[in-house]
């Protein structure tokens, strides 16, 4: 068994994350960490003993910061934030990203920068490690100031008057009836313990990292499904010369050139000409400058998570010395525009993706191949409503794609006056990842179908190997029917990885 992820604030990782997110791996709060969060919480019950004003300990929060609060309400405070704050609303958050959430505010909090209790973080830890997931309503935060009302939900579901997830029937269940039926008290909050769960970036943060893994492994996909694509289509192996990525400066259009080359070996379809024929399309030739930049963005997109996952966003930071320094680290700016970037990146994915699909089913583009790939044209319709799909899908995300970050509206009475929208921009972004699935999901079978079509000659090492990992889920098509099973089919090994690791296995790229 998998040994529990260690937590210290400093050393989380994005494998790490999936990990806990995804396949409920259990941690551990790191010794270390603990003595650095007693030290922290000193600092405050110090402040609060000699009365002086410390921002959401002993004033109030936002636009009410310059109201003092007496020290013998306090407690209070944390307990009305959190209930005024909780006022998120929609559908539940994904089990995943609730997860993530949950564990990065913990890591955030286990920096010990926060002044909570050590009982803070073993409550949050417990959570994970039982698998129980608070009810967390997707839509309330812009973004600023942490993300504030979701954030507000997972505290209340620790102090018993929120929700959980029921884990068997998937509905809301009251906190207090989940924490008896657990055996867990409810969290009493003190001083500085509400503002710090709440001032943090933990939804766009875990948007942000789950979707960079994702994206990545949608980018693999993507690459394979090219290549189907670049021997159906008989594409020129001139455009992959990996001169070309050299001369550029473009070392993410050079793998792109490498992976391709590497899967198309030994094609006969994607061979060089013997007579000049004029040049492909730009969707067979210009793929690694496209792809390419897709990596790219990947690339910038994972640098920004990597520095949010140890990231400290609570606001006032509690620094050694008795230090309280106001500032705006919760602030998630860099956060949304990464999601922003990496939405119009994977969008590039879906719509390059869909042109090879049109082309591949076009008698007077497709190089020779049946009408819509259809066994018997005119009776059949073969592939002519899928690619329908694909461009229902593709001018969904055209319309999703429009950045969040880039408008603002201002909050808390002006003083909160420009916030990111990132949550916004994250949840956009999980929808534009799933189409973006089902279109090479689509092109995967279109452009395998018409791989066979051109038998007896084969395509490259991988792409044979790519249609036999598509043939075990999907049968060829002899005759019409209905397409949507297969796209599901194959979407889901897509989203699991299943179909790239069978390809990888064979032909590594």
């Amino acid at each position: 068994m998998t040994e529990p992820l260690p937590i210290d604030g400093r050393s989380l990782t994005l494998d790490g994350l999936v990990e806990v997110a995804r396949s409920g791996r259990a941690v551990r709060v790191a010794d270390d960490a603990r003595t650095a969060i007693a030290a922290s919480r000193a600092t405050v019950e110090r402040a609060v003993a000699s009365g002086r004003p410390v921002y959401g300990v002993t004033t109030g929060f936002g636009a009410l910061s310059t109201t003092t609060i007496p020290a013998d309400r306090s407690r209070e405070l944390q307990v009305s934030l959190v209930r005024s704050h909780a006022s998120g609303t929609g559908p539940p958050l994904p089990t995943d990203v609730v997860r993530a959430l949950i564990l990065l505010r913990l890591n955030s909090l286990a920096r010990g920068l926060s002044g909570v209790r050590v009982d803070v973080v073993d409550r949050l830890a417990d959570l994970l490690n039982r698998g129980l997931v608070p009810w967390i309503p997707e839509q309330g935060s812009v973004g600023a100031s942490g993300d504030l009302a979701p954030l507000a939900h997972l505290a209340l579901a620790l102090t018993g008057e929120g929700a959980f997830v029921d884990p068997t029937t998937g509905a809301s269940v009251p906190a207090s009836e989940l924490l008896e039926r657990e055996g867990i008290p409810r969290l009493e909050l003190v001083e500085k313990e509400g503002v710090s769960i709440l001032n943090g970036t933990a939804l766009m943060a875990a948007y942000l990292a789950l979707s960079v893994a994702d994206a990545r492994d949608l980018l693999d996909a993507a690459v394979v499904a090219a290549a189907l694509s670049y021997d159906a289509l008989e594409g020129s192996p001139e455009a992959l010369d990996d001169r070309l990525g050299e001369v550029r400066h473009a070392p993410e259009q050079r793998q792109v050139a490498q992976a391709l080359r590497t899967l198309l070996d030994g094609s006969a379809l994607s061979a060089k000409r013997a007579t000049w024929s004029g040049q492909d399309p730009y969707t067979l030739r210009c793929l690694p400058q496209v792809l390419g930049s897709v990596r790219l963005a990947i690339a910038f997109a994972d640098g920004v998570a990597l520095r949010e996952l140890n990231a400290v966003t609570d606001n006032p930071v509690v620094f050694p010395g008795d230090e309280f320094v106001n500032g705006g680290n919760f602030h998630g700016q860099p956060l949304a525009f990464a999601l922003d970037a990496l939405a119009i990146a994977v969008q590039y994915v879906a719509a390059f993706s869909e042109r090879r699909i049109a082309r591949l089913v076009h008698p007077a583009l497709n190089r020779g191949l049946p009408a819509f790939l259809a066994a018997d044209p005119g009776v059949g319709s073969g592939f002519m409503v899928p690619q329908y799909l694909a461009a229902a899908l593709v001018n969904e995300n055209d319309t999703l794609v429009h950045p969040a970050s880039a408008a603002s509206l201002s909050t808390s009475a002006d003083q909160e006056d420009f916030v990111s929208m990132g949550p916004w921009a994250g949840a956009k972004l999980r929808r534009i990842l799933a189409n973006t699935r089902r279109v090479v999901a689509v092109e995967w079978i279109v452009a395998g179908q018409a791989l066979e079509l051109r038998r007896p000659k084969t395509g490259g090492r991988g792409s044979e190997v790519a249609l036999r990992a598509l043939r075990a889920r999907v049968a060829p098509w002899t005759k019409d029917r209905s397409p949507a099973p297969d796209i599901a089919r194959v979407a889901a090994a897509i989203e699991s990885g299943t179909l790239v690791r069978e390809v990888r296995a064979a032909v590594p790229f």
